[in-house]
C-alpha cells in the first residue's frame, strides 16, 4: 500500500495573511504591555507622571487597532483577559486622570475648570452646526470627558459623565463616517446642556 501524500501547506502563504498575523500580534503584544503596566502603578512601581505618559500612548495605539481591526475583531474586548487591561482600554483615560489624582493647587483646579467649560461649549456648538459623524463628534466628547476627570471639585459619582461616557462608547462602534440620526443629535445635545448645567451648579458650591 502506497503512503498517502499529504499536501504540502504554507504558513502564512499570502501577503493578506502574514499582514493579519502582524496586526493579531501588536494588539496582543499592546494589550500584555497595558497589563503589565497597570500592576506596575497599582504597585507602586511605576509613578504617576512616567505611568499617565505611558499609558496614554498605549490607549492612543488602541484605538487605532481598533479602527483598522473593525471588520476582522468587531469586539476587540473578547480579544483580551484580565481585568485590568479590559477595564483601561473601555474607559480611554490613564487611572491618574480616572481618579483624579491631583498634584494640582488652586490655580491648576481653576484651569481645569476652565478647560471642561471650553468643551463643554465646544461639544454644543458642534452640533448645533449640524456636524454629525463619528469623526466629528467623537474626538470633542473625549476631550470634555477627559477634561471633566481633572477637575476635583467633581464627586465621583457626577451622572454628568457617566451619561456622555454612554455617549462615547455608543460612538466607538460606530465607522469614522457614520452620523447620528437627528433624534440622537437632539438627545446627545440635551444630555450635554444637562451635565454642563449640573456641571456648573457642583462649581458654584465648591
Amino acid at each position: 500500500m502506497e503512503p498517502v501524500q499529504q499536501e504540502e501547506r504554507r504558513f502564512l502563504s499570502n501577503k493578506s495573511e502574514r499582514k493579519l498575523f502582524d496586526t493579531f500580534a501588536n494588539l496582543f503584544a499592546l494589550i500584555k504591555t497595558v497589563d503589565k503596566l497597570e500592576k506596575a502603578y497599582v504597585s507602586s512601581a511605576a509613578d504617576s507622571d512616567r505611568y499617565e505618559a505611558a499609558c496614554a500612548e498605549l490607549i492612543t495605539k488602541y484605538k487605532t487597532f481598533r479602527s483598522s481591526c473593525a471588520d476582522i475583531v468587531p469586539d476587540l474586548h473578547q480579544f483580551m483577559w484580565g481585568n485590568h487591561p479590559r477595564h483601561r482600554l473601555h474607559v480611554g483615560f490613564p487611572a491618574t486622570i480616572e481618579h483624579r489624582v491631583s498634584r494640582c493647587g488652586d490655580r491648576d483646579s481653576a484651569v481645569s475648570v476652565a478647560e471642561s467649560v471650553h468643551h463643554f461649549i465646544g461639544a454644543m456648538d458642534t452640533l448645533k452646526l449640524n456636524m454629525a459623524a463619528k469623526d466629528q463628534v467623537s474626538p470633542i466628547l473625549f476631550d470634555l470627558i477627559q477634561s471633566l476627570y481633572k477637575v476635583p471639585q467633581l464627586p465621583a459619582d457626577f451622572t454628568g459623565r457617566a451619561l456622555l461616557q454612554r455617549w462615547f462608547d455608543q460612538l466607538e462602534q460606530m465607522r469614522a463616517s457614520d452620523r447620528l440620526h437627528e433624534d440622537e443629535v437632539r438627545q446627545l445635545l440635551f444630555d450635554i446642556e444637562s451635565a454642563y448645567n449640573t456641571f456648573m451648579q457642583l462649581i458654584g458650591r465648591s
